[in-house]
């Protein structure tokens, strides 16, 4: 199933020179709108959040936008740097989302995202994690994934939600209410479909084509049927400057498993000898197909760590060539690394040192089946409370110098949230003579304890005379548990006394 996405930026130009102009740029909540020529006449080619909810919008006089608002911000216009930050941006998401990637004028991107989502645990958390970062350099954003572009474009310009995933199943009653000037048609069609009582994409779908097509000409069916899915929309993807890539193009369309497989290990080949000559290790490939029938097919594969490794990145590659639909034939493929870090030579050593082991093929092999998200390794961190003193970081990431501490065990089964138990033990400093735990009544044989927690007070004021006392027991079938009472067992205010089991020792 394809998936493909429309990112869209309703305030992309007055966004992009807020930022240029840094402080001294006007307050968010102060409207703003850019003036450009139309003809003779000077018009709001952009507005800002703040002036569209005063009514102004692209197309209207400025002599109007000023008499409606006396202290109106005006600035000139940048279409040029616009375009010119749009397709930074467009690099920018080439390297981290998508290897498809296009710019969708004058506002938006479109990012074919089918087989590249495994990264990002799914659609929702590529699309959540690509507002969250526009978000964080005060970029408005709004992105809607569909199995088409047409009507990805639609539901993210008139949609109700900001972020969407459609289901393929859906996507007639997604589209069916939204009006017709989402489909991308000339304001004058629009204009007349509606005198005639069409006012929704359904109303459009249920005219009889052929006089459809007599009246208004061929693109309101054309459109139709992009949105649909039933015509494929080709598109020019961009292309990051001064990117390793591999081209090879066929003078008879290819389409076999076993001839694009090939291929793909030729290609590879030839990647590894440019990377090796640039210096560099590739931390991302991507690999695109180019059908007869314009229609690109793609696959993208991560790396834990730089590398030029020819057998490893080939069995990335051919892994994931299942995927690959190659319709009628294949008249191109091109490989490329748009992601690369220096790579030096290793020293190898015959004086009879082991050699330390490398999982990094396996960490690859993993993370591209089940999602490089899902893989990662724990360290300490700097906190007393034990749940405050795990972390999770890449698999391959480098060791850190904290360590948890030795003098007490801790149980290398942690739980995300202490459950409670319900208990009998003598105050203040005993262990608990038994215990109930999901139903069962466990009775405690060995005990070693207690290790005071305090509460950290600079994390907040609710701990600052908070008290956990710890105990490690051991039960009658052998099984270990960590165990805590919340407070010092004879001041209320350090705890509700109560017991929580937050462990378990294997």
């Amino acid at each position: 199933m394809r998936l493909v996405v429309s990112l869209f930026l309703p305030t992309w130009p007055t966004d992009r020179l807020r930022r240029r102009l840094g402080q001294s740029a006007p307050p968010p909540d102060a409207p703003l709108i850019l003036a450009g020529m139309d003809g003779q006449r000077r018009v709001v080619t952009a507005a800002n959040a703040a002036a569209r909810l005063i009514g102004l919008h692209a197309g209207m006089a400025i002599t109007k936008a000023q008499a409606l608002v006396p202290d109106l911000q005006i600035m000139d216009a940048e279409p040029e740097a616009d375009l010119e930050g749009l397709e930074r941006l467009a690099v920018w998401s080439l390297r981290r989302y998508a290897p498809i990637i296009a710019v969708d004028l004058p506002d938006g991107l479109m990012l074919d995202i089918t087989g590249a989502t495994h990264r990002h645990g799914g659609a929702d958390g590529l699309l959540k994690d690509m507002l969250t970062r526009l978000g964080q350099v005060e970029t408005a954003g709004r992105a809607v994934c569909a199995p088409t572009f047409g009507a990805a474009h639609a539901l993210a310009r008139y949609g109700a939600d900001p972020v969407r995933v459609v289901d393929p199943l859906d996507l007639n009653v997604a589209i069916g209410g939204l009006p017709i000037a989402a489909l991308r048609l000339d304001v004058g069609i629009v204009s007349a479909l509606g005198k005639l009582g069409m006012e929704t994409i359904a109303d459009l779908e249920a005219m009889p084509r052929a006089s459809l097509a007599l009246r208004f000409g061929s693109m309101p069916g054309l459109r139709l049927d992009q949105a649909y899915g039933r015509v494929a929309e080709p598109f020019e993807p961009v292309a990051a400057p001064d990117r390793i890539e591999i081209e090879r193009c066929f003078a008879e369309p290819i389409g076999a498993p076993e001839t694009l497989a090939r291929y793909t290990h030729k290609l590879v080949a030839q990647l590894c000898q440019q990377l090796e000559e640039a210096g560099v290790g590739a931390r991302r490939l991507d690999l695109r197909f180019h059908r007869v029938d314009n229609r690109i097919e793609a696959i993208r594969a991560g790396l834990a760590k730089p590398s030029r490794d020819r057998k490893q990145m080939g069995r990335l590659l051919c892994d994931r060539l299942e995927t690959i639909d190659p319709g009628f034939g294949v008249e191109r493929i091109l490989l490329a690394a748009p992601s690369v870090e220096p790579l030096g030579y290793r020293t190898i050593s015959n004086l009879g040192e082991v050699p330390l082991p490398d999982v990094a093929a396996l960490v690859d092999i993993l993370g591209n089946r089940v999602g490089e998200d899902r893989l990662f390794r724990l360290a300490a961190r700097e906190s007393d409370i034990p749940e405050r003193s795990v972390t999770r970081i890449a698999p391959m990431a480098d060791r850190t110098l904290l360590r948890w501490p030795k003098r007490w065990p801790r149980p290398s089964r942690l739980f995300a949230r202490p459950e409670p138990i319900d208990t009998m033990a003598l105050l203040p400093d005993h262990p608990p003579v038994h215990f109930i735990w999901r139903g069962s009544r466990r009775r405690v044989k060995r005990a070693d304890g207690p290790e005071r927690i305090y509460g950290e007070w600079h994390v907040s004021d609710a701990e600052w005379l908070s008290v956990r006392d710890y105990f490690l027991v051991e039960d009658e079938t052998g099984a270990r548990y960590w165990v805590f009472r919340q407070g010092d067992g004879m001041d209320s205010a350090t705890g509700g006394q109560g017991w929580f089991l937050h462990g378990l020792f294997g």
